[in-house]
């Protein structure tokens, strides 16, 4: 379990992030054609998840719009955005801010991935939404990095993650 704030108040999740150097959990999460796509789906890639509690706050905005940027200069590097809000509206979001760098899964479906990745909160106002993540492979599929952000109404560390892939 990790603790973390929203707005200074203590938050805890369910568990902690996956360690640098293991395997990146199977996960099968559904995509905005609501077909499902899994770790294989991206084999062979590097990825960036950028897990967010709601594609629907300013921050998780924020972050969706700096990957995206970042995404044309990576090369053979995937960016996936996942949250639990709908494949609808996560598309809707990314169509209108011109977002086409970035892949959208929705775990609307799975309650194992918040588990399987210590990322459900599991009490506070956001309790049953993802905490704000970042996990990096490598084309392998190895944790490479990862940052469990400290304060839900933080922007992570791009640099840092970024970095990563490169």
């Amino acid at each position: 379990m990790a603790t973390i704030t929203f707005k200074e108040t203590p938050v805890n999740t369910c568990g902690t992030l996956p360690n640098t150097g293991d395997a990146l959990p199977e996960f099968s999460l559904v995509a905005g054609d609501l077909s499902e796509a899994n770790n294989a789906t991206y084999a062979g890639k590097k990825i960036i998840l950028n897990i967010v509690p709601s594609l629907d706050t300013g921050i998780c905005q924020a972050s969706a719009r700096r990957f995206n940027e970042a995404a044309s200069s990576l090369g053979d590097t995937v960016i996936i955005n996942i949250s639990m809000d709908l494949p609808f509206a996560q598309g809707r979001f990314c169509e209108s801010e011109g977002l086409e760098n970035v892949v959208n899964l929705s775990a609307f479906r799975s309650q194992n991935f918040g588990n399987d990745y210590g990322v459900t909160m599991v009490d506070g106002p956001l309790a049953g939404l993802f905490s704000r993540a970042v996990i990096v492979t490598d084309a392998d599929g190895n944790v490479v990095y990862t940052e469990q952000v400290p304060e839900i109404v933080q922007e992570p560390d791009y640099e840092n993650a970024l970095r990563a892939v490169k």
